[in-house]
């Protein structure tokens, strides 16, 4: 194993703010050692500061494999699963190809919650990955399965939000 590109499978999941902006400093820090980095977004068709901020930086590539809406958990829209799905597969080659050093899914603990993309997939492509590659998987609801398999696990818990008293979403903070 490279020490430089230990191919790890990270989780940030919780409840609470930050877990892909966690994702996105990871993804920063990779690319100031010039490694290329591959960030997938799932459920997220929003101009968010993120895409913005980093679409002209170099090593990376970015992609959106959703909608600026919310998904209906018991009933998602066929287009939020084809989506979805797309996307996964356009990761999964990405992280097979062995061509870039960080892929970030994410989102996607999100879209397994919901059926979108099959956990036995996901399991599958992390078995299949090539040992340089780390892997970034972020949103709620990691299954235990998956905390079980990751080699880095953070948990980021909502101990209180502006939301709750009734401050919108804001640019610049959510977006």
């Amino acid at each position: 194993m490279n020490k430089n590109k230990p191919g790890l499978i990270m989780v940030f999941t919780g409840d609470g703010k930050g877990k892909t902006t966690a994702a996105v400093g990871q993804a920063v820090r990779a690319l100031g050692h010039g490694f290329r980095v591959y960030m997938i977004h799932f459920m997220k068709g929003r101009d968010y500061g993120e895409f913005l901020a980093t679409a002209q930086m170099p090593n990376l590539t970015v992609v959106r494999a959703g909608r600026d809406c919310f998904v209906n958990r018991e009933h998602p829209d066929p287009i939020d699963i084809e989506l979805a799905r797309d996307g996964f597969s356009k990761a999964a080659k990405t992280v097979l190809s062995g061509e870039y050093d960080l892929v970030v899914l994410d989102e996607i603990n999100v879209a397994v919650d919901y059926g979108l993309i099959a956990e036995k997939d996901l399991f599958k492509l992390l078995k299949k990955k090539p040992a340089g590659v780390t892997v970034i998987l972020t949103g709620r609801n990691a299954s235990a399965e998956l905390i079980k398999i990751a080699d880095t696990v953070s948990e980021i818990l909502a101990i209180k939000h502006h939301y709750e008293q009734g401050v919108k979403s804001c640019r610049g903070i959510e977006y």
